[in-house]
């Protein structure tokens, strides 16, 4: 479990919750059970969702998030390069290619070895149509976050809605008996709307949106190390040099320790 995510999601729900106890009295609580605002807000965004976004691609987009937020399963470069370092080593050793792609579990390393299993594209060739791969998939999973986050704007606009109607409702009434003293309570049920739209967009929406754009940026990285690495495995370099040339991608704090996974295998 992606323990810090899931801490800053409830926290977040605990800032908004506390904003409500530490502002309303426990006698309205009742207020923000208003189910017609509820409903004009999430229906209203799911329509325009419907519109936008496919519904299916909706649903693989929050699967891939809450599998990031709930198993932590993130990129962790080390990883990747201190495995490149392996099958550098093992090719130089004599291990086919074949043998390889069933050692690895990432599944672009293993498209890679079979593309050079095949032998169909050979060279630069080879590694210039991985990377028109690569740069493909973060055009298409940078859009599909975008097209996320932009529905962002849905929420607050139809809670705007939903207080333009109960505006419109309170006005209407304003020459019954006793409305002066029900303009209070029905200007605030009226902006319940408002709120929820609001916490819809900024609680859920955008989080999600900015994380699957964060996922995206390193899977494009990670694939790039891959790229890399296929590219001096095929050269049959040495693994030293496969870990040095693959940590250039990466901060200092990031890079992997080649000394020190040389140590471990020598003990």
């Amino acid at each position: 479990m992606n323990i810090f995510s899931v801490v800053s999601f409830i926290f977040i729900l605990v800032v908004v919750a506390g904003g409500i106890v530490t502002t309303i009295t426990p006698k309205e609580y009742h207020m923000f059970a208003d189910l017609p605002a509820i409903f004009l807000v999430i229906g209203g965004t799911l329509g325009a969702a419907a519109i936008t976004v496919q519904i299916n691609r909706l649903g693989l987009l929050l699967k891939a998030f809450f599998i990031r937020l709930l198993t932590g399963k993130r990129i962790y470069y080390k990883n990747i390069i201190k495995e490149m370092m392996e099958l550098a080593e093992e090719y130089r050793g004599g291990t086919s290619i074949s043998t390889l792609k069933e050692k690895t579990k990432d599944a672009f390393i293993k498209e890679g070895f079979q593309m050079m299993e095949d032998n169909i594209i050979k060279g630069e060739e080879l590694f210039d149509l991985l990377e028109e791969r690569v740069e493909n998939m973060f055009h298409h999973y940078s859009e599909e976050a975008n097209r996320f986050k932009n529905l962002g704007k849905y929420p607050p606009a139809f809670g705007l809605m939903g207080t333009v109607l109960g505006m419109v409702a309170l006005l209407s009434n304003l020459g019954g008996a006793d409305a002066m003293k029900m303009i209070g309570p029905a200007m605030g049920t009226c902006l319940v709307a408002t709120f929820f739209g609001i916490v819809t967009a900024n609680v859920f929406i955008l989080p999600i949106g900015d994380s699957l754009a964060d996922n995206a940026k390193e899977i494009n990285l990670k694939n790039k190390i891959i790229i890399e690495g296929l590219r001096l495995i095929s050269e049959k370099t040495n693994p030293v040099i496969v870990a040095e040339r693959l940590n250039s991608f990466l901060l200092p704090s990031e890079r992997l320790d080649w000394k020190e996974v040389a140590a471990k295998k020598a003990a």
